[in-house]
């Protein structure tokens, strides 16, 4: 199959297209509006997905279950410190905080820019694969992070600087959403997309651990090197399943109309495209505000997931293990079925309808807490079976009313959005335990942060809609 209108013209057709728009909020013409009447080739499609699959173990495996604990293990420890109830691994836990916490604002800083930059510029692709490679460098030097505490900060400092990396990409491969897809199909793509993401996390998560249960195959535990092999195998698995999307998606033409300026020029010409952005794209701008609360939400019903499930739930270690898996699993599969109902009934009530559930299920994880590990396990998934959606239709619906040529820019001010709100959960969970001093009342102050983005969210009335038959 092949493309219905030559990718040569989309510049000239992007200058013909998009119309002045009146200061009244009306939204101007978006991208996905030149690719109406376009027959995608699905290798394309599929090339595109993989990228998420691709990258997913860098946030499963490296930031959230393997080389994160084991940077901050008792291995790591100074000299004449021994890890105890008074928590002396906090030396650990909070210097790696810092480094990521730096690491946000660094991708705070840069994202919005370096999206506007890649879209003058038509290096949208050429961009994605900079960072992702540098994402792999990054990913394979931790095979060098020996266990022992002088390695500590390197470690520290690689996946701070392997964050800001794996954002600034998905940063440009969020904006080639809409080279993939077209009106009626946006939302059926980024729910592969994002179902790809979770199934590659749940096959890198069992691969590891195969190789735990069956003694790293013969692999030295000394010196931590099962855990580098896991870092550089994640390395490896990047680039094998990154060649895809390169190869078979397209390079994004040139922004027409878009000033090419130097770095720090950048900056003001973002001021003044997000004064129009208010003006021209009113619905965009709020979308970009209501999605950096309940996003923060949906980040923390998988940040604190695990530590329900052990605290509250007195589910062991392994346990906690098979439930990620089973949760990935769920928000895989329901994330593809959601996106082809994105595509009937629009993304907005995907999201809605997908905030509004998880609402339900949090209330009831905390108000049946005392029926035992029954209870999680029902309603645990349940929360897993709405955030993936939500996620998905998240993006679909900001590729639905993101003016044309700025797809970048627009997804950069996503990234740097919700990197701006991300306290709103840890801080409203910490809140209700200290208030109530019990870890079950932290519940509450996620679902309370996914209440207030689904108020936000439903005043968001225009643009995230179906394309009509």
């Amino acid at each position: 199959m092949t493309n219905e209108t030559p990718g040569n013209d989309v510049a000239a057709t992007t200058s013909m297209r998009i119309p002045v728009a009146a200061n009244t909020g009306a939204v101007a013409a978006v991208g996905l509006d030149l690719q109406e009447g376009k027959v995608i080739p699905r290798k394309q499609v599929f090339s595109w997905a993989l990228w998420d699959w691709a990258t997913q173990p860098f946030n499963s495996v490296i930031i959230t279950f393997v080389f994160s604990v084991y940077l901050t293990s008792s291995l790591f420890l100074p000299a004449g410190v021994t890890p105890d109830e008074s928590g002396e691994n906090a030396i650990l836990t909070s210097g790696l905080g810092w480094a990521v916490g730096a690491a946000g604002i660094l991708i705070a800083l840069l994202a919005p820019v370096m999206g506007q930059r890649a879209d003058a510029a038509g290096r949208r692709k050429l961009w994605l694969g900079l960072a992702t490679g540098a994402l792999v460098i990054t990913t394979a030097l931790m095979f060098f992070v020996e266990a022992d505490y002088s390695f500590f900060w390197f470690g520290a400092a690689l996946i701070a600087i392997g964050s800001v990396f794996s954002e600034l990409a998905g940063v440009n491969y969020n904006a080639m959403l809409v080279q993939v897809s077209t009106p009626k199909t946006v939302g059926r793509i980024s729910g592969l997309g994002w179902g790809f993401g979770y199934l590659g996390g749940i096959v890198a998560l069992a691969i590891v651990i195969v190789m735990q249960q069956n003694g790293w195959f013969g692999i030295p535990t000394e010196d931590g090197l099962n855990i580098r092999v896991v870092a550089l195998g994640c390395a490896i698995w990047t680039i094998i399943f990154a060649i895809p999307i390169f190869l078979n998606v397209p390079e994004a033409p040139p922004g027409a109309g878009r000033a090419r300026v130097g770095f720090f020029a950048s900056y003001r010409e973002l001021g003044k495209d997000i004064a129009r952005l208010f003006r021209e794209s009113r619905p965009t701008f709020w979308f970009l505000l209501a999605s950096a609360v309940f996003r923060d939400g949906l980040a923390g019903v998988f940040t604190f997931g695990a530590i329900i499930a052990a605290t509250v739930f007195g589910f062991s270690p392994m346990q906690v293990i098979i439930f990620g898996i089973a949760a990935n699993l769920v928000a895989g599969v329901s994330t593809i079925l959601a996106g082809r109902l994105d595509d009937r009934l629009g993304a907005r009530t995907i999201i809605l309808w997908a905030l509004g559930g998880l609402v339900v299920a949090g209330l009831v994880v905390f108000l049946a807490r005392d029926l035992g590990t029954t209870v999680f396990w029902i309603f645990g998934l349940t929360l897993t079976l709405f955030v993936g959606p939500a996620q998905a239709a998240s993006r679909s619906f900001l590729a639905r009313v993101t003016p044309a040529g700025r797809e970048g820019e627009i997804f950069g001010l996503y990234a740097t959005t919700g990197r701006a709100a991300s306290f709103l959960s840890p801080l409203a969970w910490a809140a209700g335990i200290a208030i109530f001093h019990s870890t079950a009342w932290g519940i509450l102050g996620i679902v309370l942060i996914l209440a207030i983005g689904f108020v936000l969210m439903y005043f968001v009335k225009a643009g995230g809609r179906p394309a009509r038959s």
